[in-house]
C-alpha cells in the first residue's frame, strides 16, 4: 500500500492555487490589443478594469477605458499616436484619470492632462482628483438668489444670471458668443470670483488671442484656461470639460464661487459622437449615440450653489452652443436648452445690423429671473420688460400698415422702445455696474430722456453717471452698500438730472 503524505498533497494543492492566482493576476492586469482604429485602441483580457482607468502602451503611449466589453475594452487614446499596433501589449495603471486642482493652476493655459501649455511642464499641485464626480445632491443644494454681475445691460436687467445657475448662450458662428462669455469673465475683477474658460476644438491662434485679452485686462489673475485644440485627439477634447469641472468643484468645496464658459459643447459633442462610432455603439438621430444626452446632463448638473452648511459655494455654468441658420430646434441646442436654467439667443441679422450685443430677447430666456437680481435693479427691470413688450408688439403690427394713425400712448410707447433699443447697444468690453445701469434704467423708467434723440441716449447718461459720482458720491455709496432704492434716493436721482439736463441742454 502507498503511504499519504498529507503534508506533500497540501503542498501540491497551494502551489497550484498560487499558479492559478498568479494566472488571474496576470489576465486582470495584462492585456493584448487585438485591433486599433484612430485614436480607439481594443484590447482583450484586462478583466478587472474600470471605466476611466489609465493604461500603458508601448513606447509610454496611455489610455483611458472608455468603454467595457464582455471580452475587450475599449481604450482611447490621449495623444494621436500611430504607434500603437495590434499584438501590443498593454498593463492596467491601476489608477483612475485625475486631474490637478488648486489655485496653482490660476492664471496658467492648461490641457486636461495637468500640463501648462506656456512653459510644457506638468503642473505640480497638492492634490489630484478624478475627472468625473457624481453632482451634489439636493439636499447640499440651496436656492438661486445672487446675481452673477455680468456688466452687459440687457443681461443684466431681463436675463439675469445667478450663481449657481446654467446659462446657455446659442447662435449662428460669428454672432458675439464668446465676447459676451469674455465680458463676463472681465466683470469679475475685484469680486472674489475664479473663473474656466473652457476651450474645445478651437486654434490654437484664437486660444492665444482670448489669453491675451484676459491679460491685458488683468483678467488672468483669477482665471484658467481649459485648451483642447482642434489638432489634439478626440479623446483629449471629450474628457477637457470634465476636467474643467473637476477643477471649478475643488474651488466649490472650499466655499468659493466659480464661473465656468464651455466654448463650446457642440464640438464636444461631435468629438463624443466620433468616439462612439470607433467604439461601435449604436447610433441614433444625426449618427449621436443614445447616451449623448446623459453626457451633457451630467456635466452640468455639476453646476449648483451650495448651502451654508457645505460651504455656500457655488459654480455658474455657461456652455455655448453654435447654431446653423439660426436653427435653435437642432438635435444638440435641444438637448442643452432642456438641461440649462435659460437660454440667450444671439441673431445674425441683429449682428449685421450693428446692433451688439446682437441678443433676440424674445427668444431668450432665464429661468431664475429676478430671484437673481438686486432689489433696486428688481425695482426698475420690471417696468422695462413691460415697454419693450409693447414696443415689439406695436412694431410687428405696424409692419402691415405703416399709414396708419397713432394715438398719443402708442407714440409715447415707440418712443420709449426705441431709446431701450438705443439703451441695450453696447461695445465689447464695455461693461457698466449695477448701480449705474438701475440709476439709468431708473431714469428712463420716469420718462427723463423722452425728449432726448436715442442715438444720444448712451452719452447722456454716461456725462449724468460721472456728474453724480463727482458731486454726489453719497447716493452712489449708498445704492453699493444698500442695493435697494428708497423714495427719497430715487426723488434725489430725478431732481439732480432734472438739475443737470438744463445745464446741460
Amino acid at each position: 500500500m502507498f503511504k499519504i503524505n498529507l503534508e506533500e498533497i497540501q503542498t501540491l494543492i497551494q502551489k497550484k492555487i498560487e499558479l492559478f492566482q498568479a494566472e488571474i493576476s496576470l489576465k486582470s492586469d495584462y492585456g493584448k490589443v487585438i485591433f486599433t482604429d484612430n485614436d480607439i485602441a481594443f484590447v482583450y483580457g484586462l478583466e478587472t478594469a474600470m471605466l476611466n482607468e489609465m493604461v500603458m502602451f508601448p513606447n509610454n503611449v496611455v489610455g483611458i477605458i472608455i468603454d467595457l466589453r464582455n471580452n475587450y475594452v475599449g481604450v482611447a487614446l490621449l495623444n494621436n499616436n500611430f504607434s500603437v499596433q495590434e499584438k501590443d501589449d498593454v498593463y492596467r495603471l491601476k489608477k483612475i484619470f485625475e486631474i490637478p486642482v488648486g489655485n496653482e493652476l490660476i492664471g496658467k493655459v492648461i490641457n486636461p492632462l495637468g500640463i501648462d501649455l506656456n512653459t510644457k511642464k506638468i503642473i505640480k499641485a497638492k492634490k489630484y482628483v478624478p475627472i468625473e464626480k457624481e453632482a451634489p445632491e439636493i439636499i447640499k443644494r440651496e436656492k438661486i438668489n445672487f446675481p452673477v454681475e455680468t456688466g452687459i445691460k440687457v443681461i443684466d436687467s431681463l436675463l439675469p444670471i445667478g450663481k449657481g445657475q446654467r446659462e446657455l448662450i446659442i447662435g449662428d458662428r460669428q454672432t458675439g458668443k464668446t465676447s459676451i462669455a469674455l465680458d463676463i469673465i472681465l466683470n469679475q475683477k475685484n469680486k472674489n470670483t475664479k473663473c474656466i474658460y473652457v476651450s474645445i476644438g478651437q486654434k490654437n491662434s484664437n486660444v492665444a488671442n482670448i489669453y491675451q485679452k484676459l491679460e491685458d485686462n488683468g483678467a488672468m489673475s483669477y482665471t484658467t484656461i481649459v485648451n483642447s485644440s482642434a489638432s489634439d485627439s478626440i479623446t483629449m477634447q471629450y474628457i477637457t470639460p470634465f476636467a474643467a469641472m473637476s477643477i471649478a468643484e475643488e474651488w466649490l468645496e472650499n466655499g468659493e464661487d466659480v464661473i465656468v464658459i464651455f466654448d463650446d459643447l457642440s464640438k464636444h459633442a461631435i468629438a463624443y459622437r466620433t468616439l462612439s462610432l470607433l467604439l461601435n455603439r449604436p447610433s441614433g438621430r444625426e449618427a449621436y449615440p443614445g447616451d449623448i444626452f446623459y453626457l451633457h446632463s451630467r456635466l452640468l448638473e455639476r453646476a449648483c450653489k451650495l448651502n451654508k452648511k457645505y460651504g455656500n459655494g457655488s459654480i455658474t455654468a455657461i456652455p455655448i452652443i453654435e447654431t446653423q441658420n439660426g436653427d435653435i430646434t437642432s438635435y444638440i441646442a435641444t438637448n442643452i436648452i432642456s438641461i440649462t436654467d435659460g437660454q440667450i439667443f444671439l441673431a445674425t441679422d441683429l449682428f449685421n445690423a450693428d446692433i451688439k450685443p446682437a441678443i433676440n430677447i424674445d427668444f431668450s430666456v432665464s429661468r431664475i429671473g429676478s430671484n437673481a437680481q438686486f432689489s433696486m435693479m428688481k425695482q426698475v427691470s420690471k417696468a422695462i420688460k413691460i415697454s419693450l413688450a409693447n414696443y415689439h408688439e406695436i412694431a410687428a403690427f405696424s409692419k402691415f400698415d405703416n399709414s396708419l394713425l397713432l394715438d398719443e400712448k402708442t407714440k409715447n410707447i415707440i418712443t420709449r422702445g426705441k431709446i431701450l433699443s438705443e439703451y441695450f447697444k453696447q461695445k465689447e468690453s464695455q461693461l457698466f455696474s449695477n448701480v449705474k445701469q438701475c440709476i439709468n434704467l431708473l431714469l428712463i423708467n420716469n420718462g427723463l430722456l423722452d425728449f432726448v434723440y436715442s442715438k444720444k441716449i448712451n452719452e447722456i447718461l454716461d456725462d449724468f453717471f460721472i456728474f453724480l459720482e463727482n458731486g454726489h458720491p453719497e447716493i452712489i455709496n449708498y445704492l453699493e452698500e444698500q442695493k435697494t432704492f428708497n423714495t427719497e434716493i430715487q426723488n434725489k436721482i430725478i431732481e439732480i438730472f432734472r438739475n443737470f439736463s438744463i445745464t446741460k441742454f
